[in-house]
């Protein structure tokens, strides 16, 4: 076939991309560069190209030379990646001959190229390679896109306008930097400053402003001559109160260092982000959904609860909301459901959180006055100070069908529902069949359905398909569920328009008993229960119930259950909690037949082989596994009274003294379903339990647990040190199963645990655009740490959960940037409740964490907290988040009911009722300006909210009157924080008449409140350490220490400021009037 004059690539001009990013790579590992097109590699990790690399001095770079087509753009990405070692390895990370370990965090780069190059010129691409756990790089998530950056313009017009671009010249390159920030505010602009004649040689009056042409990148082309090469740049941003030079050495420019490829005509520089010295620091306020109280709410806190709960957020300058999780956990029909982790479906959502009242807002109606007196008496009847979980299902069960009844047909013809169900219907249909047939079976046990037992699509087409028999009621489980969803969506929206972030939580494991095991048991290993080691909280360890997960069948489809619960998730939340981040890494499991957790193994791990055992001189193997049980222990155990009988009832004689458990009571399960009539006497009761907790330790000592799968491979028990079993053993076999226990658990796992989380967590980050954190408290193996901040997961600090060996409480100031801050959690006491649970503990977290002097106080009042929260606001973490027990203990008022009602869970407990209820309602906290303006002041000093969230309250609070004396304690620290116990916003006793506000204090005050990045309106670091507190915590506020250090005095200047506004205000108001609370 004719050609022409030729083919289309030999008339097409062609450009030499040189393409190089730094990164220091280990033995083994390479850098691959995949692009747009086929000689990229078409963006496939499995056609890319391997870089080569050299050191620059102690840099290591690696670079990549192609010849490729011109065109105005190429896409391109890197990644870390090291040949597999086994040619049939699969998995999600295995693309051709390589497996990927971690991607470049900037994820597609693209190179725009200018018009007229002739043919062959060289384009120089100098990269920076962006680490998930940089900072700047937890921004990109829709925590910030979505929500608290959503007041920013968005740029949007890819790359710089024609008058920008430099044409290349003989004897020049055309230098194009690009530079990312995501914190600058309104009318702030970034510059490049440098050490050559077009870049200002550093004089601050000339430097060059950058364009920006797609948020958060900023960019600039000059012209510069080859002989001005290397230079030095640094970037800047332009304030309005005047120049922030970027930290930091200069960046350095040079001209490429191989021989072979030249002068560039084109040198692009992705010079990453902005080098800040301090990063975004925010709080929040933890609080269950059905924790809330307000005028409102039916017997429990509901969705819509959650607006009044965002104004007081914003209005104190909390930038979170963090949640329990919120879906359906309707298993038992009894008080058992309000366990929020017993997850029966990953997708629906908990029927309790319905408001009622709104059930016809849709349809622009109210309730008839016969429904609205029915809410109304409920609403009085339910208004306890805990949660009657089984009472207030019932009345709304029954209520929202009397509705369904009456208005259903309407509300499921709406174009809102239909075309909300067509996109819900893969997971709703199949969770309304199940409802349907646990109501018909009266039990969730599906296993126990009959033909029924398995969830095929046949078995849910037949249930739910239009016209059935049923449908009626499969429509109402449909339209509960759409009122659920758009009253958490108007939630969720509104929190977004005032900027505050949603946090869902996300329950590491699914009941047995749940949809999502019904229709898909291919994924779990049902017999087998999901829990956690024993720890100083829980000395038998957990077991949650939960089956664990066929990471295998999982992975096979590329993680789609995952996908599809994270991207529900996603419709409501910007970020979220991963529930117990460990159990990816390895998950405790506990054989079927157990209750407590003692008795489970690490999965994945290495378990211990026979010959392993052998070598060692382990060789009677049976010896170590069966439970071991003497006569001696029998009578230790029960007292020699009843030895006798319980031997005779429950074991068998093996001689010597020895014996072993019946089989009808060899496993835990069996021991505590040990029987005992309803109306049994007190004594047989105690006498019963007594009993099988006996026996359930003998059945626990054991050395070593035979592997389910391998019965070649064994685990050590935890701390099987402690048992008899290991004390009655041979000195020598002690020493080697101590020297096996210890490295099984410390030393041995570590590659395998590593492995598998890096096989798993970034499926579920790659799933959603939230901002993920994850809870790794507990038996936290060494790997977990560095993995972590690889792959930029923010995990958490309980002050009083020692993350150091030999530490009894965490130091705040010493947390990293990755972390949530928080003095307790729902699965831990809270602080009020801690401090008063044991005196000499409270005594040594005085002295030694808060600095105290004097006999501490007796309970833990409003000054004691106030220390302990703003140790936390003070420091570097990035969240603060506070339970709202904590917060509302700053006040003397809402801390006046028992500390111990104020409890959300006991872990030790494995079936404790969910019921804590907030006694004051949303409405009268909003109303309390002074507990709001202490918040805000806390959070200001701690450089973690802009002072207008104070100015702004003072002025819409003049007139107010002072704070409560008792929540001002002095907390000494180094940096932003600080703050005073007799230094009052809303007093004018500062010493002296203040100055007359700047204009921009008055315009901040007219504004909205910037998001704070503490950056321009404070200087200095924000660490705080353990400093002395006021004598006693209790004295009055002219013997307290001031909060704000005396080196601080741009921070007097702000409360100075807003006293003079108050003053202001007060002047304009007439008498009697307190302002608008």
């Amino acid at each position: 076939m004719a050609t022409g004059a030729g083919e289309p690539w030999q008339q097409q001009a062609s450009v030499t991309l040189h393409f190089s990013v730094s990164y220091p790579t280990q033995w083994g590992q390479s850098i691959l560069l995949s692009g747009s097109g086929a000689l990229l590699g078409g963006l496939q990790w499995a056609q890319a190209r391997q870089m080569s690399c050299h050191h620059e001095k102690d840099v290591l770079v690696w670079e990549a030379t192609i010849l490729l087509p011109w065109k105005p753009s190429y896409s391109y990405k890197y990644a870390l990646a090291r040949q597999k070692d086994d040619e049939s390895a699969s998995g999600p990370n295995v693309f051709g001959n390589w497996l990927i370990e971690k991607e470049d965090a900037a994820g597609e780069r693209t190179v725009w190229l200018p018009e007229g190059l002739q043919g062959g010129e060289l384009v120089e691409v100098v990269d920076t390679w962006i680490d998930k756990s940089h900072p700047a790089a937890l921004m990109a998530s829709a925590a910030f896109t979505k929500v608290l950056f959503l007041h920013k313009p968005l740029i949007r017009s890819g790359g710089l306008s024609p008058s920008d671009l430099c044409r290349p010249a003989p004897g020049e390159t055309v230098v194009r930097l690009q530079v990312a920030d995501f914190q600058l505010e309104d009318a702030e602009a970034l510059l490049v400053t440098g050490g050559i004649p077009q870049l200002g040689n550093w004089q601050p009056d000339q430097m060059t402003r950058l364009t920006e042409t797609h948020t958060p990148f900023w960019e600039a082309e000059l012209r510069v001559p080859y002989s001005c090469f290397p230079f030095t740049y640094k970037y800047a941003i332009q304030t309005a109160d005047g120049l922030v030079l970027e930290v930091g050495e200069p960046r350095l420019a040079c001209l490429p260092s191989s021989a072979s490829v030249g002068a560039p005509t084109v040198m692009v520089r992705h010079d990453g982000y902005f080098r800040r010295d301090r990063h975004w620091r925010g709080a929040g306020v933890a609080v269950p959904v059905f924790s809330l109280r307000t005028a409102h709410s039916v017997g429990v806190g509901e969705f819509l609860d959650l607006i009044p709960l965002v104004d007081l957020a914003d209005k104190c300058g909390l930038r979170m909301i963090q949640v329990l999780p919120v879906n359906d956990t309707c298993v038992y029909g009894t008080w058992w459901d309000s366990y929020p982790y017993s997850t029966l479906s990953v997708h629906a959502l908990h029927p309790q959180y319905l408001a009622l009242r709104e059930l016809l807002a849709e349809e622009g109606q109210q309730l008839p006055f016969d429904l609205a007196s029915e809410v109304h008496k409920a609403r009085r009847d339910l208004d306890g100070s805990q949660v009657d979980y089984v009472a207030t299902m019932a009345f709304k069960t029954a209520f929202v069908k009397k509705v369904y009844d009456r208005y259903g047909k309407a509300t499921l013809q709406s174009p809102g529902f239909l075309s909300w169900f067509e996109a819900n219907a893969h997971w709703l249909r199949p969770y309304a069949a199940f409802c349907f047939l646990r109501d018909i079976f009266q039990t969730s046990e599906h296993w126990r359905w009959g033909c029924m037992s398995s969830g095929s699509a046949e078995v849910v087409e037949r249930l739910t398909r239009p016209g059935g028999e049923f449908h009626s009621r499969i429509q109402l489980t449909y339209y509960t569920q759409y009122h659920l969803h758009r009253q958490l969506m108007r939630a969720s929206e509104y929190a977004s328009s005032r900027r505050v972030v949603l946090k869902g939580d996300l329950p590491i494991g699914v009941d047995k008993r749940s949809v999502d095991c019904w229709t898909c048991p291919h994924l779990f290993r049902m017999d087998k229960s999901t829990g956690a080691p024993p720890d100083a909280f829980s000395p038998t360890g957990q077991n949650w119930g939960f089956p664990t997960y066929n990471w295998e069948a999982m992975a096979a489809d590329g993680y789609a259950w995952w996908r599809s619960r994270l991207s529900h998730l996603a419709a409501y939340f910007t970020a979220y909690r991963i529930d117990h981040v460990l159990g990816f890494f390895r998950i405790w499991e506990v054989p079927g037949d157990c209750v407590t957790g003692l008795l489970g193994y690490f999965r994945p791990s290495r378990p211990l082989t026979r010959s392993e055992l052998e070598q060692r001189g382990l060789g009677d193997v049976e010896r170590l596994t069966r439970p071991y049980i003497t006569q001696q222990l029998i009578r230790q155990t029960f007292g020699a009274e009843r030895a006798e009988v319980v031997a005779a009832t429950y074991m068998l004689e093996e001689g010597n003294g020895k014996y072993r458990l019946r089989p009808a009571y060899a496993s835990e399960s069996a021991i505590s379903s040990l029987p005992l009539r309803p109306d049994s006497p007190a004594w047989l009761v105690a006498e019963v339990e007594e009993t099988r907790a006996g026996l359930l330790k003998l059945r626990q000592n054991v050395a070593l647990l035979p592997d389910p799968e391998d019965p070649d491979c064994f685990h050590p028990r935890f701390s099987l040190m402690s048992t008899s079993s290991f004390a009655a053993l041979p000195a020598p076999w002690r020493a080697a199963l101590r020297h096996m226990h210890d490295d099984y658990y410390f030393r041995r796992q570590e590659d395998v645990w590593r492995s598998s989380a890096l096989s798993k967590l970034p499926a579920l980050q790659a799933a959603s655009d939230m901002l993920v954190c994850g809870e790794d408290l507990g038996f936290v193996p060494a790997c977990v740490p560095p993995v972590m901040k690889e792959l930029g997961l923010v995990g958490l600090r309980i002050q009083r959960m020692a993350t150091e060996p030999g530490r009894e409480f965490n130091n705040p100031a010493a947390y990293p940037y990755l972390t949530v801050a928080s003095p307790s959690c729902h699965d831990v006491t809270p602080l009020r409740a801690w401090f008063e649970s044991d005196p000499d503990r409270a005594e040594r977290f005085y002295y030694h964490q808060l600095g105290g002097c004097g006999p501490p106080p007796p309970t833990c009042n409003p000054n004691v907290v106030r220390a302990v929260l703003q140790q936390h606001i003070n420091c570097q973490s990035m969240l603060a988040v506070f339970p709202i027990q904590d917060l509302m203990a700053l006040s003397s008022e809402y801390a006046a009911r028992p500390a111990v009602e104020e409890v959300i869970n006991d872990p030790t407990v494995s079936k404790h009722y969910w019921r804590f209820r907030m006694h004051t309602t949303l409405e009268t906290l909003l109303a309390d300006s002074d507990w709001l303006a202490t918040i805000a002041e806390m959070l200001v000093l701690g450089e973690r909210a802009p002072p207008a969230v104070l100015i702004n309250m003072n002025m819409n609070s003049a007139g107010s009157g002072n704070h409560d004396a008792s929540v001002g304690v002095g907390v000494s620290g180094v940096g932003g924080g600080g703050g005073s116990g007799n230094h009052d916003v809303y007093s004018n006793d500062v010493g002296g008449p203040p100055p007359p506000p700047p204009p921009a204090a008055a315009a901040a005050a007219a504004a909205p409140p910037p998001l704070y990045h503490g950056e321009n309106e404070m200087s200095g670091g924000s660490a705080a350490g353990a400093g002395p507190v006021a004598n006693g915590l209790a004295s009055s506020s002219a013997q307290q220490q001031p909060l704000v250090p005396n080196h601080y005095p741009h921070l007097d200047n702000h409360l100075n400021h807003l006293n003079h506004l108050n003053q202001q205000q007060q002047q304009q108001l007439p008498d009697g009037d307190g302002g608008p609370y």
